[in-house]
């Protein structure tokens, strides 16, 4: 409730509170963080005088109003529930007179119609295990949270002894065959690390396990951590194509739709629930690398009683736009995106997103209405079905790929925008100087009187800028299958009610941001870099950092092969593989990148604007926007085509320690299994693939044709 986020304050009575919430979601002229508003003239459309507008107009209050609205009720995809958080983000845009439209899609997702599990110990007991949870969400609708489960597991019983094999990677397999301990006909029990959940389910099935079980661990957490088996994204149905009305469609039954799923159930445990298994556990200890507190690993003597029973079903989900329209460029897109949908309550996952989203389309509305237009449209999307596996976003980008290959500028995710205390950013590296820019814009929410760079640089890290290689949020589409520069900003990492029913309002102000300072700060990163794209008038992209890090990339690969580093557990050395192309190439993007700079400069400097000059940045605007394209591959990653870029996406095998160019990640994962001639040869050919990768973009970027 307001009252308990802002103390020292009396009690309004709930009507006033009401009409007050409806006035400042309109008008947006109460600022608590930034409380020195400057009267600024509307016939004076200056770039800088508009993004002060834009921060000074920016209330915690309007904010945790939207995020209380969006969590009243469980809005899982494809469910009535989720129809109204749609119907709460259109009409929120068009009370704001932004042009708003919607995408539908008929996608297959899943649900679960029943599951139970009970232990059966050597005693004679039987401990039937809770697979419900309490959230005690105030004023929330408990009785519409959906049952933890796994979505895509296939539906199953078994009856079978427990086994506890840590994360479920290869290494803790091989760890506990070491001990002469099998789980080929075993229930596991595997904790949530890294690995993405289906892969877990993967190696369980491939070691012989009939069943998975995943629990995470720690202090705070409670509750189920819910989450998708599927592998890879986008709607299992409409692989490459939109799901559109009339759309071509394969049956559920089709071979490249079934790879898709695990073939042996899973489901979440609580770390209650977990816990009473694992103390029952006998058999060997467990290896002390585990670093675990449990007296044995099983499997048995206790026997699980395990039932899961889902369906896979299509449905319709719906992706929300606003539009605000370019007065010079309108076919130049800035877009800015989070997606919609929770598994429960989501506050945090995905709605404190949703939320400081919305601000910012009432800041742009307010600007809008004292004579700011963007220079470039503005499009501001509401994504769907996120958590089932980037659904809504995919299909979004596959139906429009040839519009945003040619005239995207960027794509600015946000996902869960304040999970806890901590700034942190991934980025494509052409965009890490704007970003070091706009931080030092913005007000710490956590450090008075500083700047949410300084606070940044002060930490161990620095000022460090993840990249964009996971397939964890919606940016997976835009960076690795359209080329589309991206970035993904959110304030804390690892908070304890992830993907469960605690995940509530209550939570996020009690816990995550009482004072919703932080959704402050995400909003005004967020919200002024897309100014800056959208209103600059040559385009703040910086090849350099990209060839700098390209760089980096190339030292690294050179040390682990030349020293022998392993990238997997029974990797070769390989004496036979060159770098000069990575080195040749790099060098022409450097050479690129500093062209580009120095043209850059000059144009700024340059106070005419007559044709000619419009034109010079207009094609230098272009050639920037387009040179991240040049990392694309026609014909992707090996055995998983939809993956285009060659620098960032994911490596086939999910404990390779390449977390850059997938494609040699993926060679040397796979040499194990050739011949030492036939994996130099390998290993070779994708590193002469991201070379002619690097060497498209350096001519992108140089806009002449050889």
């Amino acid at each position: 409730m307001v009252e308990t986020v802002w103390k020292g304050t009396s009690k309004p009575s709930a009507l006033c509170t009401f009409l007050l919430l409806i006035l400042l979601c309109i008008f947006g002229f109460y600022s608590l963080h930034y409380p020195h508003s400057t009267e600024i003239n509307p016939n004076a459309p200056n770039a800088l005088r508009f993004r002060q507008i834009f921060l000074s107009s920016a209330t915690n209050y309007t904010i945790a109003a939207y995020l209380r609205a969006l969590t009243l009720h469980p809005h899982l995809a494809g469910t009535a529930p989720s129809l109204a958080t749609v119907n709460y983000v259109v009409s929120h845009f068009k009370n704001l007179s932004l042009q708003t439209h919607t995408a539908q899609y008929k996608t297959l997702l899943s649900y679960p119609t029943h599951s139970s599990l009970s232990a059966h110990f050597t005693n004679g007991t039987v401990h039937d295990l809770s697979l419900s949870e309490p959230s005690k969400n105030d004023n929330g609708d408990d009785a519409a949270v959906v049952r933890p489960y796994h979505a895509y597991s296939p539906s199953g019983t078994a009856f079978a002894k427990a086994v506890f094999v840590n994360y479920g990677r290869d290494v803790d397999f091989e760890a506990i065959k070491e001990l002469n301990v099998s789980v080929k006909g075993c229930v596991v029990i595997a904790r949530r690390g890294d690995l993405p959940r289906g892969i877990v389910v993967q190696k369980a099935e491939e070691n012989g396990a009939v069943a998975v079980l995943m629990y995470t661990e720690g202090e705070e957490v409670k509750g189920f951590e819910r989450g998708t088996v599927m592998s890879g994204v986008g709607d299992p149905l409409s692989p490459g194509w939109a799901a559109v009305d009339d759309a071509e469609t394969l049956e559920l039954e089709d071979t490249q739709v079934l790879k898709r799923f695990p073939n042996i159930p899973s489901m979440p445990l609580s770390v209650r629930a977990a816990q009473i298994i694992l103390d029952s556990l006998g058999g060997a200890p467990p290896p002390e690398i585990w670093r675990v507190h449990l007296r044995a690993v099983g499997p048995g003597p206790t026997i699980l009683n395990f039932t899961y029973q889902g369906e896979k079903k299509v449905a319709t989900i719906h992706n929300v736009f606003a539009v605000i329209r370019g007065s010079e460029e309108p076919d130049r897109y800035v877009l800015l995106g989070n997606h919609r949908d929770a598994w429960t309550y989501g506050a945090v996952d995905p709605n404190s997103g949703t939320a400081a989203l919305l601000d910012i389309a009432r800041r742009y509305a307010l600007m809008m209405r004292l004579g700011w237009q963007p220079r470039r449209t503005i499009i501001l999307c509401s994504w769907d079905a996120e958590e089932f596996g980037m659904i809504g976003s995919t299909e979004w980008v596959e139906q429009n790929l040839v519009n945003l290959g040619s005239k995207a500028v960027a794509y600015l995710n946000v996902d869960c925008a304040v999970q806890g205390p901590g700034f942190f950013v991934g980025a494509t590296p052409q965009l890490d100087s704007l970003l070091l820019e706009v931080t030092k814009k913005v007000k710490d929410p956590d450090s008075e009187g500083s700047t949410v760079y300084e606070k940044w640089a002060a930490t161990n890290a620095g000022t460090n800028i993840q990249r964009l290689s996971g397939v964890d949020s919606d940016f997976a589409p835009f960076v690795q299958h359209a080329g589309v520069p991206s970035i993904d900003i959110y304030y804390g990492r690892d908070f304890p009610v992830y993907h469960t029913a605690f995940d509530s309002y209550e939570w996020m102000t009690n816990n995550g941001d009482p004072l919703f300072h932080r959704h402050v700060a995400v909003a005004g990163i967020w919200g002024l870099l897309a100014l800056h794209l959208a209103d600059d008038s040559i385009l703040p992209f910086n090849y350099l950092s990209y060839a700098e890090q390209l760089q980096r990339y190339k030292r690294i690969l050179s040390n682990l092969l030349d020293e022998n580093v392993s990238l997997h557990p029974t990797y070769k050395k390989k004496k036979n593989v060159s770098l000069h192309p990575l080195t040749t190439s790099i060098q022409e993007l450097v050479s690129a990148a500093k062209e580009a700079e120095d043209e850059a400069k000059i144009l700024r400097q340059q106070e005419t604007t007559g044709d000619s000059v419009v034109l010079k940045k207009r094609a230098l605007n272009d050639r920037l926007m387009l040179a991240e394209r040049g990392f694309l591959d026609v014909d992707g990653l090996q055995g998983r085509q939809w993956f285009k870029h060659l620098i960032y996406g994911p490596p086939g095998d999910h404990e390779s320690k390449l977390d850059f160019f997938p494609g040699v990640a993926d060679a040397i994962s796979q040499s194990t299994r050739m011949s030492q001639k036939e994996s130099q040869a390998a290993i070779q050919h994708e590193i002469w693939r991201v070379s002619r990768a690097i060497q498209r973009a350096a001519r992108a970027l140089e806009g002449e044709l050889t």
